[in-house]
């Protein structure tokens, strides 16, 4: 009951407290709403403006890039803490231009004497501009490690200029020397075996491509292909050589030629008359370009076989191998004087090394179906004379297939083979006509079939209805009708 009283006491002066506090707060709102009416005088907070602004520039100096680290400006209410009860705080600025600028004329009241470290202004350091498309791990981005650019001032390179030019020049020395080289190897052989008193001017009354005696003897078609004429002799209508050279003036076939070798070729063609030369087929070649030949030749195909050597008698040598069309044939070919010259064992380890193959036949394509075909390599030009034994079967030959004539038992033979390859002929060239005709036939059907697609239904109907109409008046009988007398 005692403590009653203090208890009361010390409840009323909590509530006094609180009183004067809230009265202080009050008139401090009721000052600053005042301020907004019309008809208040604002010269006192003017002035407070201006001593504000007045002294900004003294407490805050303006930033530079030589300042990295500036000091904090103390902040105004902070120092005078009744300001914020009088003046208004200070709207913020809606965008950066309209902030204030610093001007110089805010040092003029500075004393250089008596303020020290008085920051410099400096104008600003440009910075250096990044491409947009840098990346920070690239370092062309960083202006300080980028690469200056170097003046092009090393000397050009003509290595390839060089190598070019070297590859011409050489391949015009090469074009000229080796056309030179094939010219040489055909007059070598001209001279040795077409000129006066040699084996085709004693065996053909005209030689060359004129018909005077200046006329010249070699026909040139390429830098490696001549041709040489010859015609005037019984059993046959001409002859005509081939020379196919190596490309000598072609550099790279040089270089080629180096890597697989070849060899200078000549070939004679020799054109027999009709009645002069009998129903056969016969070859002579080594053993290899045999097989090679009666696979893919076609006479030889269908009307040859390989001969076996025959018992009792002297053959070719053991590299050659005879393709004929009976034995009959082959052994009249192959005479005791041939052997002895070209084909025989001894003979033609010396003389056949430019040998490669001959070949008579009555069936070959073409407009010449009778022909006899030589084939031998060219030796140097300065070794023509070893090729002397090979141009003279030439000759000799033409004269044994126009005098050689066949038994009535041989020739029936051939006759009867021949009829069958006739007939096949024929039916094979029936087959390729009516395949022919079928082709024709479907490819005419499938443009109609494409006309069709083309067209509208109705015309569809119209052509099927026409068509019906064509069958059943095809299918009707036909009636004769007679007149009465």
């Amino acid at each position: 009951m005692e403590n009653g009283p203090c208890y009361s006491l010390l409840h009323l002066l909590a509530l006094l407290s609180l009183l004067s506090i809230f009265l202080s707060h009050l008139s401090r709102f009721h000052v600053l709403a005042d301020s907004h009416f019309e008809g208040f005088d604002a010269d006192g907070e003017d002035d407070d403006e201006s001593l504000i602004h007045n002294t900004l520039p003294l407490r805050s100096s303006p930033l530079t890039q030589s300042d990295p680290d500036p000091e904090p400006t103390p902040d105004p209410t902070s120092q005078d803490p009744d300001a914020n009860q009088y003046s208004e705080p200070p709207s913020r600025p809606s965008s950066s231009s309209d902030l204030p600028k610093p001007s110089s004329t805010s040092f003029e009241y500075w004393d250089e004497d008596e303020f020290e470290g008085l920051p410099v202004e400096q104008p600003p350091l440009e910075t250096p501009k990044i491409p947009e498309n840098a990346t920070p791990d690239d370092p062309s981005s960083d202006p300080k490690t980028a690469p200056k650019p170097i003046a092009a001032t090393s000397p050009k390179s003509y290595t390839v200029e060089i190598v070019c030019g070297s590859f011409l020049i050489v391949f015009a020395i090469n074009y000229f020397t080796g056309k030179r080289e094939n010219e040489n190897i055909a007059l070598a052989w001209a001279v040795k075996f077409a000129s006066k008193d040699s084996i085709f001017d004693k065996n053909f009354s005209l030689l060359g491509v004129g018909d005077g005696d200046d006329s010249p003897l070699l026909l040139k078609e390429g830098q490696n292909v001549f041709k040489f004429h010859a015609s005037g002799r019984r059993y046959c209508q001409g002859l005509l050589a081939t020379m196919e050279l190596k490309s000598r003036h072609d550099l790279i076939s040089r270089m080629y030629n180096l890597v697989v070798p070849c060899s200078d070729e000549i070939s004679f063609e020799v054109y027999m008359n009709d009645d002069a030369m009998d129903h056969l087929v016969f070859a002579v070649a080594k053993k290899k370009a045999a097989k090679w030949m009666q696979k893919e030749i076609r006479d030889l195909q269908r009307f040859a076989n390989m001969v076996s050597p025959p018992s009792g008698r002297k053959w070719v040598a053991e590299e050659l191998a005879v393709i004929s069309e009976s034995k009959e044939v082959a052994g009249d070919l192959i005479t005791e004087v041939v052997l002895e010259q070209v084909f025989g064992e001894k003979a033609f380890e010396k003389f056949g090394k430019g040998f490669i193959s001959i070949h008579f036949s009555d069936q070959q394509p073409g407009t010449h179906k009778k022909m006899l075909l030589f084939k031998f390599a060219l030796p140097d030009a300065n070794s023509m004379a070893d090729m002397t034994r090979l141009v003279a079967l030439v000759p000799y030959y033409i004269d044994l297939v126009g005098r050689y004539r066949l038994s009535t038992q041989a020739r029936s033979k051939t006759e009867i083979t021949r009829m069958k390859i006739a007939q096949e002929a024929h039916r094979e060239e029936q087959n390729a006509r009516q395949e022919a005709l079928q082709r024709k036939k479907a490819e005419r059907k499938k443009l109609l079939e494409e006309a069709e697609s083309k067209l509208g239904a109705e015309a569809i109907k119209r052509k099927e209805a026409k068509e019906r109409a064509r069958q059943m008046k095809k299918s009707m009988p036909r009636v004769k009708m007679t007149r009465a007398h």
